[in-house]
């Protein structure tokens, strides 16, 4: 069984044993589409809280998530990735929560979202922006996602992995498109994977997701795409902060 399927088996039963909630009033944040569309001339940056991955392991299990969020928004990214999942990534929604109360900036809540339960969670924990990913849904089930997250006032990052993928996403409308370049079978990651699909469609706003270490690697995307998000390079880096600014290099 490939890491996916792993991480879906049990994302499944962990959502059968979670409550539902109600909606709760939460705080506006910034619109992370509208901020990128304002601003093309640089690579925008979104800053990962990333405790740990299937297949690199523990990579900042007992960081300060807090003061790594404050260092993220202070380098001026333009939203803040957190982590939420706890089996395999050591995160939790706690997190999500935390961070919220002590950044400004968009939030996304980032785990294998399979149903309208984690929407609900997510938002009332503080996240602005959630993450559907093709390869985990059928398509019948991302539609239904995407339209229950933007009625929630959601932004919606769908991802993809490949060409087929990125149509799927193109298709159904969505103003967020990211292509990661981490295989979820196998956790093997290229920045080639974003430099072949090199997406171009007027007012979709791209990100290319993983495996960025310098700002010679994000120039290889700055062409076709206006964001990185960026994890475990932040996470590991002494100082966070000046290695984010880096990272968001000039596009035009």
């Amino acid at each position: 069984m490939n890491f996916l399927d792993k991480i879906l088996q049990e994302k499944a039963r962990e959502i059968e044993q979670m409550p539902e909630e109600t909606i709760q009033t939460k705080t506006l944040r910034p619109s992370f589409y509208e901020q990128v569309q304002k601003n093309p001339e640089k690579m925008h940056l979104i800053g990962e809280i990333k405790r740990a991955s299937p297949s690199k392991g523990d990579i900042q299990p007992t960081i300060d998530i807090l003061a790594q969020a404050q260092r993220y928004q202070a380098a001026g990214v333009s939203a803040i990735s957190v982590l939420t999942d706890t089996v395999f990534f050591k995160g939790s929604i706690d997190d999500l929560r935390a961070v919220s109360q002590v950044v400004d900036v968009p939030l996304l809540c980032k785990d294998f979202i399979l149903s309208k339960k984690q929407l609900i969670r997510a938002k009332n924990a503080g996240a602005s922006i959630v993450l559907l990913i093709v390869a985990a849904l059928s398509v019948a089930q991302l539609q239904e996602l995407y339209v229950e997250a933007t009625a929630l006032g959601l932004e919606v990052l769908v991802e993809t992995h490949d060409a087929d993928e990125l149509a799927i996403a193109e298709q159904l409308g969505a103003k967020i498109i990211g292509v990661n370049n981490r295989n979820l079978k196998t956790f093997d990651v290229s920045i080639e994977t974003s430099v072949a699909l090199a997406p171009t469609k007027k007012d979709v706003v791209y990100i290319s997701e993983s495996g960025f270490k310098t700002p010679k690697d994000v120039e290889q995307v700055a062409q076709n795409y206006h964001a990185v998000l960026v994890g475990e390079t932040l996470m590991r880096a002494e100082n966070p902060a000046e290695v984010a600014k880096a990272l968001q290099v000039q596009r035009l």
